[in-house]
């Protein structure tokens, strides 16, 4: 099973061009796609229906869009597409079911603060089930991260408890969808390794053993598979290509974590000022 986790900054490549078709190109052979920085109706791309476009490029996947922000601008019409910034998950297999999650944050004076938001999807993947969500945190504050990762992994290790979107549903004839214990957390996380977001996410390293799967802590697919080393990185400044971070990522519950196959950066790929980050799982 591919999975792969994409920021495509609206549309917009290394070279400033808006090209979806260059975009899907990198997403060839995956399973299980988390795109984030998908809008409807933004002035800087045209006003395209990103969502729609995505769709009619990739119709062999199901699709699901959860938007974190959505306002009507000043002037628009009744009919006119709202400006929606949000993110998808595509996949090869039905999403039976998904929720949109939005993560918390307060409000800024100066600094744009977008609400952010994390796609559940519940996937009827060959063998069993998985949960696989898009996320994208805030790029301002370190302090709003860390209150959006508790979140986040709360509401990831306590799905099946909470019964995700939909339980009794005898009720209304319909079967309960399936509450899948096992996750892969999937996007912009807007920090950098070792970081105390990334701890209080991926957990503080022993001095001696090091980090080891436990079932209330993310593992860093990226970190399990010897690619996060000092000079990674999966974003580059468009304007000045020799200042590069790493902040995207692909964080698998601990029942994946024997399962994890390989996983690596496209850093070949000039759709976004983002590369897609690649993980490959036993089915």
């Amino acid at each position: 099973m591919k999975l792969v986790s994409y920021n495509i900054q609206y549309g917009f490549g290394l070279d400033g061009r808006y090209d979806l078709e260059r975009i899907v190109a990198n997403l060839a052979g995956a399973d299980i796609i988390a795109l984030q920085e998908v809008t409807r109706g933004f002035a800087r791309n045209g006003g395209i229906d990103m969502v729609a476009a995505i769709e009619a490029l990739l119709p062999g996947y199901y699709s699901i869009y959860g938007v974190g922000m959505d306002l009507l601008p000043l002037g628009a019409g009744p009919r006119d597409l709202r400006f929606q910034f949000g993110n998808m998950v595509l996949s090869r297999w039905p999403i039976v079911a998904t929720r949109t999650l939005l993560l918390p944050r307060s409000r800024t004076l100066s600094k744009l603060n977008l609400q952010r938001a994390a796609v559940e999807a519940v996937i009827h993947a060959p063998g069993a089930a998985i949960r696989a969500y898009s996320v994208q945190l805030d790029h301002v504050s370190p302090d709003e991260r860390i209150r959006q990762i508790h979140c986040l992994r709360d509401h990831a290790i306590n799905f099946a408890r909470d019964g995700g979107s939909l339980t009794g549903a005898i009720e209304i004839d319909l079967p309960d969808p399936p509450l899948p214990e096992d996750f892969v957390l999937m996007g912009d996380f807007n920090m950098v390794p070792e970081s105390p977001e990334y701890c209080a996410l991926a957990g503080l390293k022993d001095a001696f053993y090091g980090r080891l799967p436990r079932f209330d802590v993310p593992t860093d697919a990226l970190d399990a598979a010897g690619w996060l080393k000092p000079e990674a990185y999966s974003w580059m400044d468009p304007n000045d290509r020799s200042k590069r971070m790493h902040l995207d990522y692909c964080f698998i519950s601990c029942g994946l974590s024997d399962r994890l196959r390989s996983a690596h950066v496209d850093i070949d790929a000039e759709g976004s000022d983002h590369f897609p980050v690649w993980i490959e799982i036993d089915g």
